[in-house]
């Protein structure tokens, strides 16, 4: 029994050890620059057995862009977890959508598509950003009754404004953006704030 543990250990640590080569030949040379052979070299494996853990490099996207999804979860909660007024875990969870969208840019395109495929469709984590911020816009929202429809159209409205400043700054990486960020961002969501309570 030992050695059929040390043995599913040793599978998980050669899977993690594969992933966390992925993200770092990102991190270094852009999703453009991520191979099968790429991921060998740098774990000093051969490419046959990395395929023995993922089929295609498509497969070692989903499965970061999974794990990219349950770490803006987490984060999420932590934020929304700071305050008690819906209002304000809204204002907190945006903020924190937008600080892990600059943390960890890499993984953010790789989950949303900025400048390349995205692979979130296919990703039950996925899911789990949409039902936090939807539960909250519905409190926000909960003198006038709203159907799940209109807290969607919210989210999207949200979504909309946020992921394309994220975008655009992702893209052009402009100095004069970066200054007025913040000004913008806060002035984005305090406004669709005020307009759904």
């Amino acid at each position: 029994m030992a050695s059929k543990d040390r043995i599913l250990r040793q599978k998980e640590e050669t899977r993690s050890n594969i992933l966390e080569a992925a993200y770092d030949i990102v991190k270094e040379d852009g999703w453009q620059g991520l191979s099968m052979r790429k991921i060998a070299d740098k774990i000093e494996y051969t490419a046959p057995i990395i395929y023995e853990y993922f089929s295609n490099k498509d497969a070692i996207l989903r499965e970061l862009t999974g794990k990219g999804f349950i770490k803006l979860g987490k984060e999420l909660e932590v934020a929304k977890a700071q305050f008690e007024k819906p209002e304000d875990q809204l204002e907190a969870m945006w903020m924190a959508y937008w600080d892990f969208a600059f943390t960890d840019t890499e993984m953010y395109q790789v989950m949303f598509g900025v400048q390349m495929n995205c692979c979130s469709e296919q990703c039950d984590a996925a899911k789990t950003p949409y039902r936090l911020f939807t539960d909250v816009i519905a409190k926000v929202m909960k003198n006038s009754n709203p159907t799940q429809e209109v807290i969607t159209q919210k989210y999207y409205t949200f979504f909309s404004v946020i992921h394309g400043l994220i975008a655009i700054n992702i893209i052009t990486k402009s100095d004069v953006m970066e200054t007025i960020n913040n000004q913008i961002l806060k002035d984005a969501i305090g406004g669709i704030i005020k307009s759904i309570q």
